[in-house]
């Protein structure tokens, strides 16, 4: 639980700093709006559907030997309705992200980059750019989340607590 609530500590620090501090323009916060109707539109969608493959995969394997087919079809239902609805709420809230962290100018810049052919076929092919990169970084989260709570025990140690 030690190395948990450390890990835990450690990240939403660096989370932290990273939230722009502006008051967003109106001109910024109509172009996040167009920006994020551009973004949410197929790409998302294909995002959300190879990321929730994925991710359901690696648990109907652990479920399998606890449950028959139809249960896990009912479950895999769910679990998209889930993903569908979390993802459809934290969208409404993007373009005031995107208003806080880009200039008006900004976002104009990149409403003609992805209304461009190379921006068009980036949102196309982002998607399964990110599932190949997450299928890389997969395998290896357990290994460094057990190596960095070794360090964090070490670091913890070191300075005297858990002793």
């Amino acid at each position: 639980m030690k190395r948990l609530a450390a890990t835990f500590i450690i990240l939403t620090a660096f989370a932290g700093p990273l939230a722009a501090q502006t008051t967003p323009t109106p001109d910024a916060i109509a172009a996040a709006q167009e920006l994020a109707a551009i973004m949410n539109d197929e790409s998302m969608m294909q995002m959300r559907t190879a990321i929730t493959a994925q991710i359901w995969t690696n648990v109907e394997r652990q479920l399998t030997s606890r449950a028959d087919a139809a249960t896990l079809a009912e479950m895999r239902r769910e679990f998209e309705r889930s993903v569908a609805d979390l993802t459809g709420d934290v969208m409404k809230n993007v373009p005031a992200v995107y208003a806080r962290h880009f200039s008006a100018q900004e976002l104009h810049d990149m409403i003609a980059f992805y209304k461009s052919p190379t921006g068009a076929r980036s949102l196309k092919e982002m998607p399964a750019v990110l599932v190949d990169v997450s299928q890389e970084i997969a395998p290896r989260m357990q290994s460094m989340q057990t190596d960095l709570n070794a360090r964090i025990d070490t670091i913890m140690r070191t300075h005297g607590y858990g002793k």
